[in-house]
């Protein structure tokens, strides 16, 4: 019997029309500030359901890039503090919510953002509504917010409880009107999150019952995706697949996988779930050398036969960028050098050695 901590304090609320049907428990205080991208929450019409329908004053940032930068949260936190905002709203993908915990920290913590990596901040972040329009990472769960950092020439996470959103709104109509190559990055990116989970040496058992279940629900998306038609409830099946999957990772973190993904991003410009889905079959043949029931299972549940079927999968969903990875030997050095400093390695089941990552990411070239 292994012994475990496990804390998940957001509120999740499910299915279509939800904002709307919260009204005025939307607010969680008196004046928000609505944290988006440029265009993704007006696309999507969350932002038109969050205006209907919300009590008190607001103030909207909408400059969220992907991939937020330091000087975009600091700018949203000073707005929030000049604004005299009392909680936070945030619409869209993993970006935007990202975004929004590092503002929610510094809107009462006047901070350098880079000290919040290493000092832990001293007022509570403000609470944060999270209404995910892209069914990928999880960030309406979970306690992390990921930024780049051009110091570190790399994406990193920063983590503290109070970045748990208070109550995530999650509606799959507003994934619909996502291009079908976010669909597919985003959904891959899930993926990621439900399997370096289940292959984490920090998994435990109630980790493994919801990283496993969303796998499986991941499972019955793959003719859709492939076909690359996905109906509503598809779209379901992937956004409550993603929320699994920031459950599961708000537990154990990540492993390998984003470890090598994040250089992949930050020098190649990859979307951050392609990077990952390259880097994950050649992961998958490393860890079934030192947990091949473990996946076995995952393939098991995704009703592949193989890693090798697996790694037909991912050349499948991103087929339009075959060849276009193109690493020296010593680009693959320098990855494999900054992955090493990370938690996402030693997380990861057998205790990858940098040959063995230099093995992984070598092999993932396409």
């Amino acid at each position: 019997m292994n012994a475990f901590n496990y804390f998940m304090p957001t509120r999740m609320v499910y299915g279509q029309g939800v904002v709307r049907e919260a009204g005025k428990d939307l607010a969680l205080g008196r004046k928000a500030l609505i944290v988006t991208g440029k265009s993704s929450a007006r696309l999507s019409g969350a932002l038109d359901d969050v205006l209907a329908v919300l009590p008190g004053e607001y103030v909207i940032f909408d400059q969220v890039e992907n991939n937020p930068s330091v000087e975009t949260v600091e700018a949203g936190g000073r707005l929030a503090r000049e604004e005299g905002c009392d909680y936070v709203i945030a619409i869209g993908g993993g970006s935007p919510l990202d975004a929004a915990k590092v503002m929610a920290v510094l809107a009462v913590n006047d901070l350098p953002v880079l000290e919040l990596y290493t000092t832990q901040w001293e007022k509570r972040a403000l609470p944060i509504v999270a209404i995910p329009t892209t069914a990928g990472t999880g960030s309406e769960v979970t306690q992390y917010a990921v930024l780049t950092l051009e110091e570190e020439e790399t994406k990193k996470g920063l983590r503290g409880p109070d970045l748990f959103p208070h109550t995530a709104y999650l509606d799959p109509k507003y994934t619909e009107s996502l291009p079908l190559h976010v669909t597919v990055d985003t959904a891959v990116d899930a993926l990621s999150h439900l399997v370096e989970s289940y292959l984490s040496n920090r998994a435990t058992r109630a980790s493994d019952f919801v990283a496993l279940q969303g796998i499986a629900l991941w499972g019955t998306a793959i003719p859709a995706l492939r076909q690359g038609s996905l109906t509503l409830e598809n779209r379901d099946a992937l956004l409550l697949a993603s929320s699994l999957g920031g459950i599961a990772i708000a537990q154990t973190g990540t492993a390998l996988v984003h470890a090598l993904g994040y250089s992949l991003t930050y020098y190649d410009g990859f979307p951050h779930g392609r990077a990952n889905g390259i880097c994950m079959k050649a992961y998958l043949e490393y860890t079934k050398s030192v947990a091949p029931e473990r996946v076995e299972t995952v393939l098991e549940l995704l009703g592949l036969e193989s890693v090798a079927a697996f790694g037909e999968l991912m050349d499948e969903l991103f087929k339009d960028y075959a060849g276009k990875l193109q690493l020296s030997p010593e680009k693959i050095e320098h990855y494999v050098s900054k992955a090493m400093l990370t938690n996402n390695v030693k997380n990861s089941l057998g205790s990858p050695s940098a040959e063995e990552l230099t093995k992984i990411l070598s092999d993932s070239i396409i």
